[in-house]
């Protein structure tokens, strides 16, 4: 496959959307050698087939705020690829989202689930919506005239929602009261739910953790562990304070966090209060991390930055897409790092990748490292199947083996001559051969 003209015409197809072209890219790029070795792919069109959503629905999202005013935003859902399960992925309410960022991460979350062993297809949704700043009212009125429109498209066998950023447990649980109204049926139609009423134990937490997990095996190849590491973390919400919590607890110092508004340093390490005040600081719906700086005076706040200037053993990016760039790479390098693991949905550009993968650094990407929620969302449905919940220690075990698994298969498929380990390659391979084998299985549909 000659893949300039390949992402040429793609472009032609889908001019502007920079985010999703990036993403098949990405991909594409490692599967050179399975292509060649697998002819029946390209007799089957798999690679046109599994680039191009299987449906998008798009609406509008009218709701009255506590003024009186009428607003509309947009929703989305993006229904990828459903070969081995039903479509799985989140929602996320940013004003950022648009089409071509949840079509990248729709056609991420088809390898990403291939890659949990789980029975579960790729999809992604979400909203223009900023719940920054609006009163419960506000967005309890927004949620429900978003699930207006999109419980007809899903269902516990069809379509999955979780969440996402924007989307915590108080949007799903005013989603998932809508439904339940209008299908009248208490089903595992949507993750991340109340513990009380059908979610699963560790689920907030479960991004982080898995990413930590990921990372440990990460560091065992080269016989290291967490323990006296200093970690630098981005991102101040659940992913990044579930690996907060697990870093710390392996032996680990965590020294940043970070938000829109810039990053916090603290060289005495973000344990125990600190990482429960990041709770406190996501509930306050203000989208900042400067006021960690206020409650603990010892952390450092530098504005408009990101952390990857500071010093640091192992970097965990858990904020959001593209916030690592070149410069920032070349400074983790130079500084020593000795891993970066991605907790975020491509949180670095290509030209960081590349800077990672010149200098043989560990680098595991999102679509592996930061799979940890959406297994503990497919834990959570098999809870549901079953009507019942496990314990926390239960859940728990369960997704360390999978973050093992996943570790093990990137290995398997990402293993160069010389011995350095192409997690990139591995993941992409391991994701994409699971789901080419079923749509050849089911035929041209």
């Amino acid at each position: 496959m000659d893949l300039e003209k390949f992402m040429n015409d793609l472009e032609k197809k889908h001019p502007g959307e920079v985010e999703y072209l990036q993403a098949v890219r990405e991909v594409l790029e490692s599967l050179e050698e399975v292509l060649l070795e697998n002819p029946q792919f390209e007799t089957a069109g798999i690679i046109k087939r599994i680039i191009e959503p299987d449906r998008i629905f798009t609406f509008k999202v009218p709701w009255v705020d506590d003024d009186g005013n009428v607003q509309v935003n947009i929703g989305y859902r993006i229904q990828f690829n459903n070969a081995i399960g039903p479509y799985k992925g989140g929602l996320r309410f940013h004003p950022s989202v648009n089409l071509s960022i949840l079509k990248f991460l729709g056609f991420e979350q088809i390898f990403k689930n291939s890659l949990t062993t789980l029975p579960m297809g790729g999809g992604k949704g979400g909203s223009d919506f900023d719940p920054k700043g609006k009163s419960n009212a506000e967005i309890m009125r927004f949620c429900q005239s978003f699930m207006l429109e999109l419980w007809r498209f899903i269902g516990s066998e069809t379509d999955v929602p979780a969440g996402d950023i924007g989307v915590g447990g108080r949007e799903i649980g005013y989603m998932f009261g809508m439904y339940k109204k209008l299908a009248r049926e208490h089903t595992g139609v949507l993750t991340g739910k109340g513990v009380n009423w059908g979610g699963s134990l560790i689920r907030p937490e479960a991004t982080g953790f898995g990413a930590v997990y990921f990372a440990k095996e990460m560091l065992a190849t080269k016989g290291e562990t967490f323990e006296g590491k200093t970690v630098a973390i981005s991102g101040f919400g659940n992913v990044a304070w579930g690996a907060a919590q697990k870093v710390t607890e392996l032996g680990g110092k965590v020294v940043t966090l970070s938000g829109p508004d810039g990053y916090v340093y603290d060289a005495e390490g973000i344990s125990g209060d600190k990482i429960e005040f990041m709770l406190e600081l996501r509930a306050s719906n203000q989208d900042i991390v400067k006021p960690f700086s206020y409650e603990f005076p010892n952390a450092q706040f530098v504005q408009g930055k990101h952390p990857w200037e500071v010093k640091c053993d192992v970097a965990l990016p858990c904020a959001t897409q593209n916030e690592l760039n070149k410069a920032d790479a070349e400074n983790l390098v130079k500084n020593g790092c000795m891993c970066v693991a991605e907790g975020a949905n491509m949180p670095s550009t290509p030209e960081a990748v590349e800077v990672f993968h010149e200098n043989k650094i560990l680098f595991g990407p999102g679509k592996a490292v930061n799979a940890g929620g959406v297994s503990t969302s497919g834990l959570e449905m098999s809870q549901n199947s079953m009507k019942l919940n496990w314990p926390a220690k239960e859940v728990d075990e369960r997704l360390h083996h999978i973050m093992i698994s996943i570790h093990e298969q990137c290995v398997l498929h990402g293993t160069e001559d010389d011995g350095y380990i192409n997690y990139v390659k591995g993941a992409n391979i391991a994701g994409f051969l699971k789901v080419a084998n079923a749509m050849m299985d089911q035929g041209v549909i």
